[in-house]
């Protein structure tokens, strides 16, 4: 702006040097001369003035631009071309690292990953509710994705192969969708337990030889256990509570999350586990531990593990992109690796149990997710 006032004195300058000449001369001269000075002046000014207002213009114009410039610099960069993913999943921990590294080599996006048990994700998610971090959340539980959409936490998007998802794996309006699954069964050490001691349905732990050598995931720490009490209650209703409340009474133990609950039957240290992921004890049986698991002849449940995007995502584009890849060929052959049942019907499973294979239980999600607080609150009292 200096520059600009500087350019207009120097030429109200000669303005001025001209029209103090022009009447000096007019003085010598006739009354038409004093009339053509004044109309030199007139003219002269009238010229200048021109001059200065075009430079003016453009002085402040290039002014006004150079400033916006520097105003865009300025502003925080608020577009979903980051190049950058927040990722909350509930495992398991090898598959959520093979994906994301998986997703990175394919699109180049980096991928900020919290891995922890659902419930540890949902107390995360209710504590950042003020101020949303993640943009793509995996659980381990398909009516705390239900509750999370009930909340207004999550939005809709259709992602590529959603049309070959298991029938029952997918929202009705497309908040989240099942990219894979796994079933509860009975996991046992096969150094503790006979072939002749096999059992074939979950009231069998009630007897006497099965007494304090067996636990069960806690539900407050374990989606998928809490999947299978809800949906035990819902197959047989208050009756269902009888085999809670006998199991207690013959020691079961509530032992933190899956992993936490397998580890003292590889060991030795208990017989069983209830309800545990079946992922793991196939996963370990490959490994070489002593397990293997069976599943109840009267059924069981299992469930989708649902992954969805968050309303306030802030990388929006980038999360769509990742749940496009999770129903990828390539992220789904990954699902199949980690014995894990894929979410789309198309692929094929060869190293576990496929999903026709396993005996259900007649459960309803949309029950579950309504009755879901009051069984943990029944359940939890039980074992108090």
């Amino acid at each position: 702006m200096k520059v600009l006032w500087k350019r207009i004195a120097k030429s109200m300058g000669i303005v001025a040097l001209s029209a103090v000449m022009l009447t000096a001369c007019s003085a010598a001269s006739a009354p038409t001369d004093e009339k053509i000075a004044a109309a030199s002046v007139t003219e002269v000014t009238t010229e200048s003035a021109k001059d200065v207002t075009s430079d003016s213009k453009n002085e402040m114009q290039n002014e006004a631009e150079n400033e916006t410039d520097v105003a865009k610099n300025q502003l925080p960069d608020t577009s979903d071309e980051t190049h950058k993913l927040i990722l909350y999943s509930a495992g398991p921990g090898g598959l959520a690292e093979n994906i994301v590294e998986g997703f990175k080599a394919k699109t180049g996006i980096e991928v900020e990953l919290y891995q922890a048990t659902t419930g540890k994700i949902l107390a995360r998610l209710e504590a950042e509710k003020a101020n949303s971090i993640a943009d793509v959340v995996i659980l381990a539980s398909w009516p705390s994705a239900a509750d999370l959409k009930a909340q207004g936490l999550t939005q809709a998007y259709t992602p590529e192969n959603a049309d070959k998802i298991v029938d029952g794996w997918r929202d009705s309006e497309d908040h989240y969708v099942g990219y894979s699954g796994s079933a509860l069964g009975i996991t046992y050490n096969t150094l503790m337990v006979k072939p002749s001691d096999l059992p074939s349905d979950w009231d069998d732990f009630t007897q006497p030889e099965w007494q304090d050598v067996v636990n069960i995931p806690d539900p407050t720490s374990s989606g998928s256990a809490m999947d299978f009490i809800s949906g035990y209650i819902n197959n047989y209703g208050d009756e269902g509570w009888t085999l809670f409340e006998s199991l207690k009474g013959n020691g079961l133990e509530l032992a933190g999350a899956n992993k936490e609950a397998l580890a003292p039957v590889i060991s030795g240290a208990k017989n069983a586990v209830l309800a545990g992921v079946d992922y793991m004890a196939y996963s370990s049986k490959a490994k070489g531990e002593p397990v293997d698991i069976i599943y109840p002849k009267s059924g069981t449940v299992v469930n989708p593990r649902p992954a969805m995007i968050l309303n306030e995502a802030h990388n929006l584009k980038n999360a769509k992109l990742f749940m496009d890849y999770l129903l990828s060929d390539e992220a789904q052959g990954m699902v199949v690796k980690a014995y894990i049942l894929p979410g789309r019907t198309d692929i094929e499973v060869t190293n576990r149990a496929a999903l026709d294979e396993i005996p259900l239980l007649n459960y309803d999600w949309n029950w579950m997710t309504e009755h879901t607080e009051e069984i943990n609150q029944q359940f939890m009292s039980i074992y108090q």
